[in-house]
């Protein structure tokens, strides 16, 4: 590292644009989007449909930080799912409900938490764009 040039961490932080945002959000409701319908296709088809879900959430999650170069989209699209699942969890006061007591139903909702929770954490992070070197050497 030269003299010339600031540490990353020493940087100021800037706000986020304005088309950054509106990706963000848009990651958001895609997630919500991604999780109605996994709620929708798992019981179908069990166990295809169930791998399909979660594939899609994956495919999601890790597409949009790839994409946005970031983890924070990974964490936007996968907020949505969470988002969504969770609301349609709970019963309304007809007494109706979109997920079964059964064993596909449990597995889609921890193993969708878990996969979002691996795609967040795993998904490439910002880096800045000097060169192939590792940061710190």
């Amino acid at each position: 590292m030269s003299g010339d040039r600031t540490p990353l961490l020493a940087q100021p932080l800037r706000p986020p644009s304005v088309t950054r945002i509106a990706a963000y959000l848009g990651l958001f409701v895609l997630g919500a989007v991604v999780g109605v319908a996994g709620a929708l296709v798992q019981p179908g088809w069990f166990p295809g449909g169930l791998l399909l879900a979660l594939a899609a959430e994956a495919g999601l999650c890790l597409g949009a930080a790839r994409a946005l170069r970031g983890r924070a989209a990974a964490a936007a699209a996968a907020g949505g799912w969470m988002l969504a699942v969770i609301l349609l969890t709970t019963s309304r006061p007809e007494g109706d409900f979109l997920f079964a007591a059964g064993s596909g139903s449990y597995l889609f909702l921890l193993g969708g938490i878990g996969v979002a929770v691996i795609c967040a954490t795993l998904a490439p992070g910002r880096q800045p764009h000097d060169g192939p070197a590792r940061l710190g050497k």
